[in-house]
Parts: structure tokens; sequence; C-alpha cells
């Protein structure tokens, strides 16, 4: 995605463009240049071209004061020899006291430099200098300033100036798209992508990507397979930018089977990162088998595996619960591959342990890892002591969480039921005031369903869906059975103060059960075929629990995506083992 404006022929980079094929050395062309008298202000400027592509940049300087009239040419030349490099934004500096004028070629390398640097401040004045030069709305300049306002993780700025530009072309779409994706704005991107498409914009590899990946941030497989489609009328199905997105797009949707044929339709030419994309599918849904087959096929033929296939094979073996076997690969790591592991590998580790139970251990690498932990490897380990009910220890962890963050609501959540576990009701009063005294709120609980290509939002005890009479009904009918069945509730200490009616009500009406609901109402899936939701947080114990009921009453398969894994209920039980 680095490379989303390279498609126009704005002036090479040697920072950001390499060659595709070597070039002569420039200083012979020079010299037959100055033989020929060929010293005008055209020929220094393709002299200062080549210089910078052989990455000569002290002779690009030297030739270009030799000019004696530079032009807005001549300036871009230059600049763009010195692209995410500070010297760059001087020698604009340097031209506007020339004084020369920029144009849509200056202002789109200047943005690109901003964003890499990055560097905000003079990205901004460059914008305004655009809008005076009525520059900022033009394709060439305006899908740059979206590209620089997306790298720094301004996404309503970049769909802002996206709107601004008059004539939008393929560029300017992707930039868009691919933006939003980038700084998770998923709907805003696959809107911008149907904008495209119903403007008859032609598609590049980069917008389907872009849209690919945010219909993998959803888990909408149905958008997946509208994209896919999109991709294979446009003969961009075999581009192994696109089919990567989609084997990923495919994986995160879990549907691991499609991913595997997109990967295989494309394994003749599937690059390092197509085969990690598919092993990550595998990890996700916990097939350590496959993950290593796929690892020891790639290393047959000739490919090297680099953190992110390790990465795979480490996540794999945690979603399995395997403990050891984490340990055992995050070493091969070090001593067989002469590779450092990053903090995700670190992470992957602190989980495998924790969840085994080896609290200790996992804490002792936490300790000793060569990084400052982040919330994520914290909050790891406050998870497995919470779940093994070690309160002094979860206790520990969680102030170590709110020492990065006094806002994680998780923190003082996970504390609070651990707490309430051991009934320290004392303990727990005072997590929940210093909530209230920080006025740190409990994220609210987000699940959604895909029903014919439309995304339904439910939010906890959730009346605002026009089905929602149906849907309520289907759930009350749908809890009835499972209770027949042998279903038991399964709540938190914290509700001990509560009425049976009241703990009934708040956890009959969760976010997922709702989406379930309206998932057999609206018919999300025909009979037998797997309904599909997606949660931001973990799913509860209690959900987790009633949907192994359900996918026997409802007799279909229930895949919920929730923030750590996948879990597939089937015929009573859950792919996760019980391990989340």
């Amino acid at each position: 995605m680095n490379h989303l404006l390279d498609t126009r022929s704005e002036p090479p980079s040697p920072a950001s463009s390499p060659a595709p094929a070597p070039i002569s050395d420039p200083r012979v062309h020079h010299a037959q240049a100055v033989i020929n008298g060929q010293t005008d202000r055209f020929s220094c400027n393709k002299l200062i071209n080549l210089y910078s592509k052989s990455n000569f940049l002290s002779y690009s300087l030297r030739l270009f004061h030799q000019i004696p009239s530079p032009n807005v040419v001549s300036w871009t030349t230059l600049i763009a020899s010195y692209s995410d490099t500070l010297f760059s934004l001087q020698h604009f500096v340097s031209m506007l006291r020339h004084p020369t004028l920029p144009n849509q070629r200056t202002l789109a390398c200047l943005f690109k430099t901003c964003a890499s640097l990055p560097c905000i401040s003079f990205g901004l004045g460059l914008h305004s200098l655009s809008l005076k030069l009525s520059l900022s709305s033009e394709p060439f300049s305006g899908s740059a300033l979206i590209n620089f306002y997306t790298k720094c993780r301004l996404p309503f700025d970049a769909r802002k100036a996206f709107d601004e530009i008059l004539q939008k072309d393929e560029v300017c779409y992707s930039a868009v798209v691919v933006g939003l994706a980038q700084n998770s704005r998923p709907i805003d991107a696959l809107s911008a992508f149907a904008s495209m498409k119903a403007c008859d914009v032609g598609s590049t590899m980069f917008s389907v990507s872009g849209a690919l990946r945010a219909a993998a941030e959803l888990a909408a497989l149905e958008q997946c397979r509208i994209i896919h489609t999109h991709a294979l009328v446009s003969g961009l199905d075999m581009n192994v930018i696109v089919a990567t997105a989609l084997i990923d797009a495919y994986g995160k949707a879990g549907l691991v089977t499609d991913s595997r044929q997109v990967f295989d339709e494309n394994l003749p030419s599937m690059n390092l990162v197509g085969w990690n994309a598919m092993m990550a599918a595998y990890a996700q849904q916990g097939d350590k088998n496959w993950t290593l087959k796929l690892f020891n096929l790639m290393r047959s033929q000739g490919l090297v595996a680099d953190e992110y296939s390790f990465l795979a094979i480490l996540t794999s073996f945690c979603n399995a619960g395997m403990d050891v076997e984490t340990e055992q690969w995050f070493n091969r790591m070090t001593v067989d591959y002469g590779l450092e592991p990053g903090l995700e590998h670190y992470t992957c580790l602190v989980g495998a342990l924790g969840r085994a139970g080896r609290l200790q251990d996992a804490e002792k690498i936490v300790m000793t890892m060569p990084f400052v932990p982040d919330a994520a490897v914290w909050r790891a380990l406050l998870s497995s002591c919470a779940n093994y009910g070690d309160a002094e220890r979860a206790c520990a962890m969680a102030k170590r969480l709110l020492e990065l963050d006094a806002n994680d609501d998780s923190a003082y959540v996970i504390a609070a039921n651990v707490l309430s576990s051991a009934r320290r009701w004392d303990e727990v009063a005072e997590v929940r005031k210093m909530m209230k005294d920080r006025r740190v709120k409990k994220e609210g609980g987000r699940s959604w369903i895909e029903v014919r290509g439309k995304i339904h939002v439910f939010l906890a005890g959730d009346r605002r869906h026009e089905m929602t009479v149906k849907i309520y009904t289907k759930l009350a009918e749908l809890m009835e059975k499972i209770e027949k069945l042998g279903y038991v509730p399964v709540w938190d200490e914290m509700f001990h103060e509560v009425g049976e009616h009241e703990k009934r009500e708040a956890l009959w009406y969760h976010s997922e059960k709702l989406a379930v609901a309206f998932g057999v109402v609206s018919g999300a899936a025909p009979p037998g075929k797997a309904l599909r939701i997606v949660k931001n947080l973990r799913i509860c114990r209690d959900c987790h629990e009633a949907f192994k009921y359900m996918s026997r009453v409802l007799d279909r398969e229930i895949i919920v995506r929730d923030v750590n894994r996948y879990h597939r209920f089937h015929n009573g039980s859950c792919t996760c083992g019980g391990i989340w």
C-alpha cells in the first residue's frame, strides 16, 4: 500500500522508488551531454533525475545550481531527489524564495515526504498553500493529500480532502479506500468503494485490496464475495496483492476453505506474504496441523520463513492451548532461524503459558523480555490470572495495566470480577468507586451480523432494530428450549446483590444473543448453514455456554469471531475447547 501513488508518473525518488533495472553511470551521460553541448535546462533536468535514481545526490544538487534559470520542473526534480528527507522540505522553501510556485507534482512529492517523516504541521501548511493555488482539488495533488492525512491517522480529514476533488479518478478512489481501511474505518472504506463502482471509475489492485481489508475487519463474508466477483470481472483476481487480500479476508470471515482455494489458484506466483496470510488463516482457527504443514511446504518451495511466519505458528499453538509447543517454536525462531522475536511473539508466549495455568512462568517472561510490556501483554496475563482465580496476581496485573492507561476499562472489570469470585466484596466496592471517580465506563459490547450485504449492529438490550419484536420473541423461544436441554446460566459474582429475575434479564439480552436471534428470523443463512457473528469484545462465558446449546437446537453451526479468536459452535461443543 505504500506505493499507492507510484502508478502516476511523478518524479522518481531514490528513497522510495527503486529502479526496475540497473542504470548506467549517470556521470557518463553527463559527460556526453557536455561534449555534445546539451547543457540546456531540459537536459539538466533529465540528468538530475538520472543522478537521483543512482543515488548521486551531491551531483544532483551541484548540477541544479548550474542551471541559470531553474523552472518548476527543475525544482520539483530536485525535491523528488531528496524525497522522504528534510532536505526535500528545505529545497521547497528555497523554491518559494526564488520565487517559483509549485505545481501538482511538486505538492504530491512534498505530501508524500510529510507523511513518511512524519511532519504534520508542514503538511498542514502545504494544504493551506494548495487551497490558495487551487491545486488541492486536482486529482494528482489531491490523492497525495489523502495519502498524507491517512498516514497521519486523520481519516476524517482524508475523506474531506477526497470529497473536495472535482474529477476523481482511480488513484483518488484507491487512496481513500486504502486510507480508510488502514484507519479502522471499514464501513466508510466499503462505502467509498461502492461509490467508485457506481461512478464507473476503474479499479486498481490497491482499491480492491483495500476494500477486502475493510471487509476482513468486519468479517463480512458477503462483501468479500461481492468484491471477489468484481476482481474476477476486472481481471485483478490473479494479482498477488489482491489474492493475498482475498486469502486474509476469507480467513477472517472464518472460511478457511475459500482462503485455501484462492491460495492454491495463485500458488505458482504466491510470495512469502501470501503464504503467511494462509498460515494466519489456519492459525486463527487454532488449526496447528495445517499451519505446520504449510510452514514445511513453504520451506520446501525455497521460501525462508520470517517473523510473520513464526507469529502464525505461535498463534496456532496458543489458540490450541499448547504451551509446551509454543515455547519450543519460540525458541526455534531464535536458535534455528536467527530471528529476533518481537513484542507480538512474546504476547503469544505469555498467552499460551497463562492459559495453561503457568502464571509464574508467564509473569517471568513479561518481566525479563527485551521490550517494555504494552497493554496487550498485561491484559493477556491479567485474563489468565482471572481465569485461574489468582486474585492477588490479577490485581497486580491490573495495576500494571492502569499505569499505562488509567482509563482502561478492562483492567477494572476483570479485577472486579476476580475479586467478586473470591467474595472480597469490600475490594470490589473500591474498584467500582475508583471507576466512578475516574469517570471510566465499561466499553459497551457490540455484535454484528451480515445479511444480504448489509451489516446489522446490536448492543446489549438493543431495541432499535425494526424487527425488535420478532428478535426478542425468537430469543425467548431459544432460551426456553436450551434450558430444557440443560443450559444453566453463567453469571458473574458481581450480580450477587441482584435478584434472580434481574440476573436472567441481564444475561438474556447480550448483543451476541440478539445477533443470533436476528440471524434466525431474518434468514441470514439457509437452514443448515452457519450463522456468523462478530463481537468487538471477548465473548462472555454465559453466551459461550448458551451457544453450545443453541447450535443443537438450531441444528446449525454458529461461528463467533470475538476480539481474541474464532469460536465454532457445533452440536453442543466449541472448537476453542474452553480456551479464549
